[in-house]
């Protein structure tokens, strides 16, 4: 499979911010963003192909026990299951980072970091009508979520722009019909600079307030700023 770059460090996002994990970017994506800060595994995917075996020895270098498949979109990438599955088999603890655009089918998995698209995520004038179509045909699969959702642990973490995009998070959740504990709902700014990134706390924090959300902070951009490897 096409691998960008595997990495350790921190996990910067979700429940396990701060824990120190092994990174697994692969390289593709079926979707294209506007606010994609992974654009060199994304919008202009690059890396180099590597062998499932090759990847758990890389991997196997570090001292963390927990892996982030991630991407890009790791759920396109060739060979995926049989990574999540060699990964498992030697006790790590899997989260997989998706847009949940693709079925699990099984994969293993520990925790699900699934991360649908906003309206706000639509690419501009740079793609082309056609990609800019799929994108949004794609971006918000109801029936592909949920199987993640009943299968696996989970977190849903949606990265707001503003504050109207509120209204159409409350309707995605209804739309899912599942009992989602709202400490499930992760809100993270969008944003790829601390500035960015604080101008939109204060209302962000006011939202989970009020609706029982989690505010997700982006540490890795606080302590390494937005750069590779982190």
């Amino acid at each position: 499979m096409l691998i960008s770059e595997i990495f350790y460090s921190l996990q910067g996002e979700g429940e396990l911010t701060g824990v120190p994990s092994i990174f697994v970017r692969t390289s593709g994506c079926n979707l294209r963003c506007n606010w994609c800060d992974t654009p060199y595994a994304s919008w202009s995917p690059e890396g180099r192909p590597m062998r499932v075996e090759e990847i758990v020895a890389e991997v196997k270098q570090h001292p963390a026990r927990h892996v982030v498949l991630t991407g890009g979109e790791p759920m396109v990438a060739k060979e995926i299951h049989e990574l999540a599955a060699a990964l498992k088999e030697l006790g790590y603890h899997i989260t997989i980072e998706t847009a949940a655009t693709i079925a699990p089918g099984g994969i293993a998995c520990d925790l699900a970091s699934l991360s649908p698209k906003l309206k706000n995520s639509a690419p501009d004038e740079r793609l082309s009508e056609t990609w800019r179509a799929r994108h949004e045909t794609l971006r918000w699969q109801p029936e592909v979520v949920r199987a993640w959702l009943d299968h696996y642990g989970y977190q849903l973490k949606f990265v707001v722009s503003d504050i109207g995009d509120m209204k159409e998070i409350e309707t995605m959740l209804t739309e899912l019909g599942r009992n989602i504990p709202p400490a499930k709902v992760l809100l993270m700014p969008e944003g790829t600079t601390v500035e960015a990134l604080r101008a939109k706390a204060g209302w962000v924090g006011e939202l989970c307030k009020t609706h029982g959300y989690r505010h997700a902070p982006r540490l890795q951009i606080e302590l390494y700023g937005n750069r590779r490897g982190t």
